[in-house]
């Protein structure tokens, strides 16, 4: 497939300029639209306008320029087939063998909330998706280019060979529908939150949603089960998603799930920290002056389950922390950065996956869960609660150490699979009790946990996800040892679970914000 004629058109410039002036320095012609043609013609290049290509001015303030059989015949005809080129030479149409459009910026438009719907409706793109169906139809004669980052490799196959390489013009064609279909989903997502008086609410009436495959993974949370990984189009910064891995067996799937529950709780923490998790949950948290020390308040909470667990610190890691691990069986470590010396001593160990992940507080806007034949959306559960926020409910008020443990045990019950009861002492974590139906229960197990690993829970402090709906799960912790407790309250009998607590000689404050996870 030789490259004789392009046409280039786009929204974002970016590098447009230097591709188009190396492609006419080997010859091919550039046939362009608008603003891209001004560019190219200021930046000196040789340029044909589509309305003198095709004999038609623009119409319609430039809603009509590339829709005409000058453009499309040249686009849609195959190279292949004797009766397409005879019909398109005999209507004197030449063809066009690469196809440079990216579209309307729809979507940057309508991020903004206070978005007008006729600004919106100007940024819908007509023109450009159908060159890009077009000559994606026809990958086997033209080639198609939506990103810029494809610019060199197209550049590339273009000097080496004149052309475009099969191979390569179907995977341009694919991420060109891929590219289409997810500008029609942004405005299908746009229109249908709007209602009859054009106010926009928070959920569309129709939901499109675009990944893009990261890897096949060998089975699912069962080895009966298939399954892969995608990350956003558009993923959040700092998201498990993005990340490097630096050595170590293939992630499965249940690696990925607990990783990214291991990686967004270290990431809360603006100290140094380590996270275990194990099964869905934070077995061991702590903070300190460094990665290694809080890595050994982390595991003395639970040992035993932290035996191949998942670890994720929020500080680049030395050798010293690294060796340290290396004396227990672990999965997986994160951290943003693997210093020299520590990937040195985990070359050693081949098996360890050890993954690069760069830390940003930014939020994914929404959580997904799929039910029988639906799915749930909401937003992220991303409240951030400071000292100020929290109300005392008792007579008997904090100390400046409790409130420090209790601000740090309310940020691990967030990733505690409900109910969630976490007792914590000085930084760290001495005992969890998860997922279980009755928050006395909860409660029972963070004790045995905590005596299992011959901790002590006198003096701790301790987070419930949700309200005590009775004194009994008050009473519970309290018999633990708990000295000071911090829950969401909310429950008609916060005045008997308050009068409990007064009379328990302990601090109890409120926060109003409830943490479930299920």
């Amino acid at each position: 497939m030789k490259v004789t004629r392009a046409l280039v058109s786009v929204s974002d410039k970016s590098g447009v300029v230097e591709f188009t002036r190396a492609l006419a320095a080997i010859g091919v012609q550039i046939l362009s639209t608008g603003g891209t043609a001004r560019l190219l013609e200021k930046a000196g290049l040789p340029v044909t306008e589509v309305s003198a290509h095709t004999g038609s001015p623009e119409m319609l303030d430039g809603r009509v320029k590339t829709l005409h059989p000058k453009i499309h015949g040249g686009i849609l005809a195959r190279r292949d087939k004797r009766e397409d080129m005879a019909a398109i030479e005999k209507a004197g149409i030449a063809p066009i063998d690469l196809v440079v459009v990216n579209l309307y910026p729809f979507q940057a438009t309508v991020a903004d909330p206070d978005c007008q719907l006729e600004i919106a409706i100007e940024n819908i793109d007509i023109g450009g998706p159908a060159l890009l169906r077009a000559a994606a139809k026809n990958y086997r004669g033209v080639a198609v280019v939506v990103e810029p980052a494809d610019y060199a490799r197209v550049l590339e196959e273009i000097r080496s060979s004149n052309g475009v390489a099969e191979a390569t013009r179907f995977a341009l064609a694919k991420k060109a529908f891929a590219h289409t279909a997810r500008y029609d989903g942004a405005i299908a997502n746009y229109l249908s939150c709007l209602d009859e008086d054009q106010q926009r609410g928070a959920y569309p009436e129709v939901f499109n949603l675009q990944f893009c495959k990261i890897q096949d993974l060998r089975y699912g949370e069962n080895p009966h089960q298939s399954a892969a990984l995608y990350r956003d189009l558009q993923p959040v910064a700092g998201g498990l998603a993005g990340y490097h891995q630096i050595q170590g067996q293939a992630l499965s799937y249940n690696n990925i799930a607990d990783a990214d529950t291991a990686w967004e709780c270290v990431k809360s923490f603006a100290e140094p920290a380590c996270v275990i998790v194990k099964h869905a949950n934070p077995c061991g948290v702590a903070i300190a002056e460094n990665p290694l020390a809080a890595y050994q308040k982390a595991f003395r909470t639970d040992p035993s389950s932290a035996f191949g667990g998942i670890l994720a610190f929020n500080r680049a890691l030395e050798r010293a922390t690294v060796e340290e691990i290396g004396k227990q069986f672990a999965e997986v470590i994160i951290a943003p950065r693997f210093e020299p010396a520590a990937r040195e001593f985990l070359a050693s160990k081949q098996k360890l996956r050890a993954l690069e992940v760069p830390v940003s507080h930014q939020a994914q806007a929404h959580d997904f869960k799929r039910v029988g034949g639906g799915l749930l959306v909401q937003s992220s559960d991303a409240k951030v609660l400071e000292k100020k926020d929290l109300q005392v409910k008792t007579t008997q008020q904090p100390t400046e150490a409790q409130w420090a443990d209790l601000l740090f045990a309310w940020r691990v019950a967030k990733y505690v699979k409900s109910n969630a009861v976490v007792f914590c002492r000085d930084g760290a974590t001495v005992g969890v009790g998860a997922g279980q139906m009755s928050r006395v229960d909860s409660a029972r197990i963070a004790a045995l946990k905590a005596q299992n690993a011959g901790l002590t829970i006198a003096g701790s402090v301790v987070a419930s996800d949700a309200f005590f709906p009775f004194r009994d799960g008050l009473d519970a912790v309290i018999d633990a040892g708990a000295a000071a407790v911090i829950q969401p309250g909310g429950s008609v009998r916060d005045e008997e679970v308050i009068a409990a607590a007064n009379e328990r000689g302990i601090a109890m404050v409120f926060t109003g914000v409830r943490h479930f996870r299920h």
